[in-house]
């Protein structure tokens, strides 16, 4: 079965960190954490994130 990258419905604000979590076979929660560390470091995280939003389909 091909994997697709989508939003998940088991979701905390949009389901962007569920999906990748399930398409890269890894916890949600460290992709939140990594998307964190980008807003404080970088602050690009939040832009990211609100760009996946709108990018990646519901499921």
């Amino acid at each position: 079965m091909q994997k697709k990258l989508q939003r998940s419905n088991d979701s905390k604000i949009f389901g962007v960190c569920g999906g990748l979590g399930e398409y890269f076979d890894i916890d949600p929660t460290i992709i939140r954490i990594v998307f964190l560390v980008a807003l404080v470091t970088f602050g690009t995280g939040l832009l990211l994130y609100l760009i996946l939003a709108l990018v990646m389909p519901k499921p």
